[in-house]
């Protein structure tokens, strides 16, 4: 597939399973989701590629062929691994890295903030269980050296924004600059 046609693959998928409820009984679609975690991202003053890693943290659910409610089932369905493979050959690390590693950034952010687990919605905390928990103090030091875990981690407080099922965002079109500054050249 051609670095052009990936991003119509993507919007096909949105518009496919985008009207989906979020993981779990979350009131938001993934769609929602996806939008309001990149408009957090874009009223930050995000980079143009974490604006585009926001748009596709979760792009693994809207792919896998796992059941629906896999968290309910006891499931982590690896949805950033997914999203990392499917989408490394297209876009450049500075996306596919913060979303890859945005499942790690919650782990972290858990282990060094007492507050933030107090943020996460019954879901995120079932999928946090599933996800190996908190990372242990070893773990934090080796999270903290990766390239990208500054980006991540603020991928992750994004992604914690993007809950609101009467949020007002723009729609994914407003998003596609983002997705092509953020394709391999």
């Amino acid at each position: 597939m051609s670095k052009a046609n990936i991003i119509n693959e993507i919007f096909e998928a949105f518009q496919k399973y985008g009207d989906q409820l979020y993981e779990g009984g979350e009131q938001v679609t993934q769609q929602q989701h996806a939008l309001q975690t990149a408009h957090a991202a874009e009223k930050d003053g995000a980079s143009d590629t974490l604006i585009a890693a926001a748009v596709l943290h979760d792009y693994g659910h809207l792919v896998h062929d796992l059941p629906q409610e896999v968290v309910a089932r006891g499931i982590d369905d690896k949805h950033e691994e997914l999203v990392a493979a499917l989408l490394e050959p297209y876009f450049v690390s500075a996306v596919t890295e913060p979303a890859r590693l945005h499942v790690p950034a919650k782990r972290y952010l858990c282990a060094i903030d007492p507050d933030y687990f107090n943020l996460l919605s019954p879901v995120s905390v079932k999928s946090l269980e599933l996800q190996g928990g908190p990372l242990t103090e070893t773990e934090v030091k080796a999270f903290e050296a990766l390239p990208h875990f500054a980006d991540a981690v603020r991928l992750r407080r994004y992604d914690e924004m993007g809950k609101d099922p009467d949020a007002l965002t723009p729609d994914l079109v407003h998003y596609r600059p983002y997705l092509e500054a953020g394709l391999r050249k």
